[in-house]
């Protein structure tokens, strides 16, 4: 199948949005109903925090449309507190949770690490052959739960469909040709992280997609994309989707060759506190022919980068 751009944002459930984003008039309980007509996926945060109900994944699966997807955020519990140490039992928890409701409208899990964690190839490929890659390795996993939610355990799998995992990394001891080929080793995405020059920012193409989070190239969490700097994304993403790596892109290690059917690319805007994200994600859509859709009742999206970005 061809290689496609999903531009999307980093959750949907903010304050600012609705005097923004949203309609007037429109209910909290429908805002990601409208979010997902105005972006193609979603990451959700909230796993990020805690582990969340199976009502509630059923809930974001039926409130969005059929080709949407959402991104999954890793459990803190695993990657910040226990560091990647002892972490079965949690890591099983986290996949009966109610993940596996979401079914084909699961995208890429999302492992973020603090900037405190350091490279360790050991503590990391271990980590990496305990992920599941498939829905059905996952049920597998999930029936190892320890019983923190026997009710609400969710560890079956209607179809077998493959899953994809990224890593976002915020140390520069991870700035190193083996950890990029310690990725390609076990198919995991390298995130392409925009952050104001705060964390790495390493381009090397890991797996058979690109996931890109752009949280403020100036500013962190408070500077829009002009239009000159998402020429600059949409040419990489162009490259991406052809198979291949940007001339321009920082990279650590040799590019891999170029992918006969392209890469997929997922871009999540993370950025101007949430303000200026979805009118981001929607721009570079639309350069793409992605153009938003409307919920019965209400307007789609209006056009521009937002109100405050600057040409």
């Amino acid at each position: 199948m061809k290689a496609k751009l999903r531009s999307g944002i980093s959750g949907w459930t903010y304050i600012p949005w609705r005097m923004s984003f949203y309609p007037a008039g429109l209910p909290q309980r429908r805002e990601l109903e409208y979010a997902s007509r105005a972006v193609r996926t979603i990451e959700i945060n909230g796993t990020f925090y805690s582990l969340q109900r199976g009502s509630s994944f059923r809930k974001w699966r039926d409130s969005v449309p059929d080709d949407f997807v959402f991104a999954v955020k890793g459990s803190r519990f695993i990657t910040h507190i226990r560091r990647l140490r002892e972490i079965d039992q949690p890591l099983a928890n986290f996949f009966a949770s109610g993940v596996l409701h979401l079914g084909r409208k699961q995208g890429p899990f999302l492992w973020q690490f603090p900037p405190s964690f350091r490279y360790d190839p050991e503590l990391l490929g271990s980590f990496f052959k305990l992920l599941p890659r498939s829905t059905k390795e996952a049920a597998r996993l999930a029936r190892k739960h320890d019983g923190r939610l026997p009710e609400r355990a969710v560890m079956k799998a209607p179809e077998d469909l493959p899953l994809r995992h990224a890593i976002e990394v915020r140390h520069s001891s991870f700035e190193s040709e083996e950890f990029i080929a310690l990725l390609r080793k076990h198919d995991v995405a390298m995130v392409v992280a925009d952050a104001a020059a705060k964390w790495p920012l390493i381009e090397d193409v890991t797996s058979d997609f690109v996931y890109v989070r752009l949280h403020g190239h100036d500013k962190l969490y408070s500077s829009g994309y002009t239009r000159r700097a998402l020429d600059a994304w949409e040419k990489k993403v162009r490259c991406w989707l052809k198979g291949g790596t940007p001339r321009e892109a920082r990279c650590l290690a040799k590019a891999l060759s170029p992918r006969k059917y392209g890469r997929d690319v997922f871009v999540y805007f993370d950025n101007d506190v949430k303000v200026h994200a979805p009118f981001n994600a929607a721009e570079l859509a639309r350069r793409f022919g992605d153009e938003p859709r409307v919920l019965e009742g209400y307007l789609p999206i209006a056009p521009g980068l937002s109100a405050s970005a600057v040409a």
